[in-house]
């Protein structure tokens, strides 16, 4: 099936560009980075980025290019209808992920106002966030981030989510080369970026580090949530996947590392000039995501000369951040609905509402978002097993030559890209589940089947069985209805 839509060449660079720098890249980067003294947990968050997430974008790319469907529609044309639950189960995983995204996006939204108009910077920062999670307002930011997304893709592919890409990427952008600008004009940057870029040779040794540099890789790029795919759909027949992913690989590390030099030494400067500065930065850094991001960063550029200017930089970095990514993942269900015979304007209005209303529980309940971002953040590493699957079933000397296919002598894979499907990918892979699985056992080993607790190993696993249960029971149903659709 040949889609009339499509993205010019810089189209679907802008687009993937915005897929894969999120919220992510801006502030869970440099916290764990931070963790492990910077330079030693960037060299290894690299080598990941080239032998995990890179061949996954490859092979969603080339998946998308070939089949012209949604990521539903592919499994079954690549590997039979008997596997279109799989597609579902990468469909859904990050439609799950959407439903609480617009939330965090909402938060974003709500900050950058509060700096602009409340004085946000001369606030307690506990006690805002106390007050703002309390309320309603949450609801009200959910349901705006939902209507400006689909705002964007109801536009359709040029006129909607590249021209919105067009103007958020490079925006993005200018905001982080001024931000670290003027970061590193602050005092105590230089201790900062000594601690960004000097490897800490002792940290090579701790496993865990190369975990979480995996897990980042894996996460920060998106690859493996069926996103490529989805704007691969669209692009044009003479699409290089291998040049398109190394450019998208490149953004996201030049995102990264921006938002590190933006915050670490912002950091530092917070402390300089107290004793154990250093003990003290790793205090903070190893806070959760949202008491850092909305509850330290106020604090820290309070302190800090034109705190307000800085915060206000950073808050509309992350909206324009969360936006990006949030229309890539708007699209991809409503590319499931478009496949199964809807038109756009319909599919979207269904994607939008089913977005509100399934997202209020994490609006209102932080404990159901937290549990929720547990799941199906962990659900990912799941999906990118169905990729690695697909490949390996299809053959990867037969995937590599007639779904990825000839590509310019430069940018060429050879019988290397067959060795990491068939042994690097699934080892990390296997290294990455049974890491987080066994960390989250033993942290409560009483606890661990507790099916509704909110992190624990059994709430997990209880809905990773609920949701393959039913996509393997309907799997009949959802395959007929995209194979119809196809006869008509």
């Amino acid at each position: 099936m040949q889609n009339r839509e499509s993205f010019s060449r810089w189209g679907i660079i802008f687009a993937g560009l915005g897929m894969a720098v999120g919220t992510g890249n801006l502030w869970r980067f440099p916290r764990i980075a931070s963790q492990y003294a910077g330079g030693a947990f960037m060299l290894v968050w690299i080598l990941f980025l080239l032998i995990w997430s890179m061949p996954l974008l490859i092979i969603e790319l080339s998946i998308g290019k070939k089949t012209r469907r949604g990521v539903i529609g592919s499994f079954m044309d690549m590997i039979g209808k008997n596997f279109a639950w799989m597609g579902t189960w990468i469909a859904f995983v990050t439609a799950a992920i959407t439903f609480y995204y617009t939330v965090v996006t909402g938060w974003c939204i709500k900050y950058f106002y509060a700096t602009c108009f409340q004085d946000l910077i001369h606030k307690k920062p506990d006690q805002f966030w106390q007050v703002f999670n309390s309320s309603w307002e949450p609801v009200g930011f959910h349901f705006l981030a939902i209507f400006i997304g689909c705002a964007i893709i109801f536009f359709g592919v040029a006129k909607g989510i590249e021209r919105a890409n067009k103007i958020l990427i490079p925006s993005l952008l200018i905001l982080l080369i001024i931000a670290v600008v003027r970061s590193l004009t602050l005092p105590g940057a230089i201790q900062g970026l000594n601690f960004l870029f000097f490897p800490d040779l002792a940290q090579f040794k701790d496993p865990e580090m190369w975990i979480n540099a995996l897990s980042q890789a894996a996460w920060s790029t998106g690859a493996g949530w069926g996103l490529m795919l989805t704007y691969a759909v669209y692009s044009r027949k003479r699409e290089n996947p291998v040049l398109t992913s190394a450019t998208l690989g490149f953004g996201d590390y030049v995102a990264s590392l921006m938002a590190a030099i933006v915050v670490i030494p912002a950091v530092f400067s917070f402390f300089y000039g107290q004793s154990s500065s250093h003990q003290k930065v790793l205090g903070v850094m190893q806070k959760g995501d949202v008491g850092l991001t909305f509850k330290w960063i106020p604090t820290l550029f309070a302190k800090i000369p034109s705190g307000s200017i800085f915060l206000a930089l950073f808050f509309l970095s992350l909206c324009f951040a969360a936006f990006s990514s949030l229309i890539a993942q708007l699209e991809l269900i409503s590319r499931i609905f478009m496949d199964s015979g809807l038109s756009r304007k319909k599919s979207v209005i269904i994607v939008g509402l089913s977005c509100f209303f399934l997202g209020l529980p994490s609006a209102l309940y932080i404990g159901f978002f937290h549990n929720q971002d547990w799941v199906w953040g962990m659900g990912l590493i799941v999906s990118g097993a169905f990729f690695i699957f697909l490949v390996l079933k299809t053959g990867p000397k037969k995937f590599r030559e007639e779904i990825i296919g000839p590509t310019t002598s430069r940018f060429k894979l050879g019988k290397g890209f067959d060795f990491l499907v068939k042994f690097i990918l699934p080892i990390q892979l296997i290294a990455m589940l049974g890491w987080w699985f066994w960390d989250s056992y033993s942290s409560d080993p009483k606890k661990w089947h507790q099916v509704f607790s909110q992190s624990s190993l059994g709430t997990v696993l209880f809905q990773w069985a609920v949701a393959i249960i039913v996509f393997i029971a309907f799997n009949k149903i959802i395959s007929r209805k995209l194979t119809k659709k196809d006869e008509n």
